[in-house]
């Protein structure tokens, strides 16, 4: 049962497979765009859960690791500001209150907070 708990459960970016270029600006693009409170990226995090294309933008699904997150407003608002510079598209940002943990991250990336 604990082998189910460890699972990594990534995003899985719908646009990623008609346009990898594209998504790879994306994600490098979005490596700029830290937690404050926590000091890692929000695609280390896993926090950018889907993005799609579609009626002539993108559209940004994204969580957040705590809700009520204070600094969500200015997270928010940076990825949207990235993405449309990376991508030279118009982006809207889906944020929603899916809860986050740690199988959401990155694959090989780790946190050692010695909470767990």
């Amino acid at each position: 049962m604990e082998e189910e708990t460890n699972k990594k459960n990534p995003a899985v970016w719908e646009f990623e497979a008609d346009d990898p270029e594209k998504a790879a600006l994306l994600r490098d693009a979005l490596r700029e765009v830290r937690d404050p409170e926590l000091g890692y990226s929000v695609i280390e995090l896993g926090l950018i859960r889907n993005v799609v294309f579609q009626e002539n933008r993108y559209l940004i699904t994204m969580i957040l690791t705590t809700p009520f997150c204070p600094y969500a407003p200015t997270m928010v608002e940076d990825v949207r500001v990235r993405a449309e510079s990376a991508l030279g598209t118009p982006v809207n940002i889906d944020l929603r209150m899916d809860l986050w943990d740690q199988s959401m991250m990155e694959e090989g990336f780790e946190l050692d907070w010695g909470l767990f």
